[in-house]
């Protein structure tokens, strides 16, 4: 017992947490300036899992800033302005010690007794999301952890009102089999969502993009006339805002017209673009959204929060308590058998969920609602600027005009080499020298090099130095191997 009470001394917490934040806040100034640290340390998992003790002690042993010490080191620096990866912010610090408050508390928020003040914050912090996204006084939502457990919560909520029949209490054999249509560029996870629902890979009916691989709206009515006629019930249309890969908008409006005409749910993947909304420059790329039925927006990429925290929005809010419609009275009390905004637990799939809210409830508290507007705007302006910066170098070449952040391209200096592989030396040389973190898709024109300029302190002198970098790598690259 002793070791337990030393374990919660309050002052030896304090001298933790001090020699903590000193060593974090070292880091940090080291990764904003970009250096000495790599974006990326040495990958090999043979090296770092033997770096790594693998037994634990059985007494209290070494000090916790010598692990820290290791894991600040060891792991991909998101705060580096040459990290230009995946879809994943550099988080406000503000917002990671919201994170260590959250964390201490461990409130669980199923029901209101065990969270009242994250559960307030998160009411508050959906309202004025749905007004962003210009709903009125009757929308609604939850936050959840992650936009794959986010678009999961939408389109059971679809199924529930949308189906025809209770598939809560039927099962899936209760009606006829169901099936959303869906963008070929729709994220992996709507795919995998519809699966989990027992609708199998028949439940995606997948619609044909545009040259800029936006959803065409003029395709939607003969995959929804070829599902229905082999006797599947087409119940919602999942739009893009925006794509994974390129991030591209589908057209809202458009597809709006469709489901209303079909009386259709429409759930808008929002998780990356729906940020938009906050920016007076690019909020027409969301023209639509308002008519959405469902939106998911990830707090997590493009309003600098670290993960996971996405919001599952409803237009009509009510909707929002028919995606997990069960019972379960230790918890769930309402005398009058209603559904009580304050008692989460019945509107998403966790049960003991973090404090999300807290951050962003934080954050916008302090520094205010402009700086994530200037913050959306200014990473968009910067992808256009680095595409005509691609565009005028006769080496690359652009996949698209980019309406987001993400920027795919390759590198193209002529020759009749293998472009795709071409790409992917590159990229594994500059992973391996730890110059740059970015990533590859495969479109199909082949293999491009794909951007996500979310970090907010990356700018136009770092992707000029990205292009040079790819240059070097990529003569290297091609260089003829000396025989051995």
């Amino acid at each position: 017992m002793e070791i337990l009470r030393a374990a919660f001394d309050a002052e030896s917490f304090r001298a933790h947490g001090h020699r903590l934040i000193d060593q974090l806040a070292d880091y940090l100034a080291t990764a904003l300036r970009g250096g000495p640290l790599p974006v990326l340390p040495k990958m090999d998992p043979a090296a770092q899992n033997a770096a790594l003790p693998a037994s634990f002690p059985e007494n209290p042993s070494g000090e916790p800033a010598e692990i820290f010490a290791r894991v600040l080191a060891g792991s991909n620096h998101l705060h580096h302005p040459r990290y230009v990866g995946h879809q994943v912010t550099a988080p406000l610090p503000l917002a990671a010690l919201c994170d260590l408050v959250d964390a201490l508390l461990n409130n669980g928020m199923a029901v209101y007794e065990m969270g009242p003040v994250a559960t307030v914050m998160e009411h508050h912090l959906v309202r004025w999301m749905c007004s962003r996204l210009g709903w009125g006084d009757r929308a609604g939502g939850v936050f959840t952890s992650g936009g794959s457990a986010g678009n999961l919560t939408a389109l059971l909520a679809a199924r529930q009102a949308k189906a025809g029949f209770d598939v809560w209490e039927a099962g899936n054999a209760g009606g006829p089999p169901l099936a959303v249509l869906v963008s070929e560029q729709a994220h992996y996870c709507i795919r995998r969502a519809v699966q989990i629902m027992g609708w199998g890979s028949a439940g995606v009916v997948s619609v044909p993009t545009d040259a800029r691989f936006r959803m065409r709206a003029d395709a939607l009515p003969d995959a929804w006339r070829s599902a229905e006629s082999e006797g599947r019930k087409i119940i919602a249309v999942v739009a893009s805002a925006c794509s994974t890969a390129t991030g591209s908008f589908d057209p809202l409006e458009a597809i709006a017209d469709f489901c209303h005409a079909h009386d259709l749910w429409l759930h808008v993947d929002g998780a990356h673009g729906a940020s938009a909304a906050l920016s007076d420059k690019y909020r027409p790329l969301l023209a639509g959204i308002e008519r959405a039925d469902s939106v998911v927006w990830d707090a997590h990429k493009m309003l600098l929060m670290p993960a996971l925290a996405t919001a599952v929005l409803f237009r009509e809010g009510r909707r929002s308590h028919e995606a997990f419609a069960q019972e379960a009275s230790y918890l769930f009390s309402a005398p009058d058998g209603g559904a009580p905004w304050y008692d989460i637990g019945q509107r998403t799939l966790e049960c003991t969920k973090r404090m999300i809210a807290l951050k962003l409830y934080v954050a916008l508290s302090v520094y205010g609602t402009r700086l994530f507007a200037d913050y959306v705007t200014a990473s968009f302006d910067l992808a256009k600027r680095f595409a005509a910066r691609l565009r005028q170098a006769p080496d690359f070449e652009l996949a698209v005009e980019p309406e987001a952040n993400i920027v795919c391209f390759r590198y193209t200096p002529g020759g009749d080499g293998d472009l795709d592989a071409l790409q992917q030396r590159v990229r594994d040389r500059l992973l391996a020298e730890g110059t740059f973190y970015l990533v590859q898709t495969r479109l199909p024109a082949g293999v491009f090099l794909r951007t996500t300029l979310i970090n907010a302190l990356t700018g136009d002198d770092d992707l000029a130095a990205l292009l040079e970098a790819i240059r070097v790598a990529g003569a290297d690259a091609q260089k003829p191997k000396a025989k051995g």
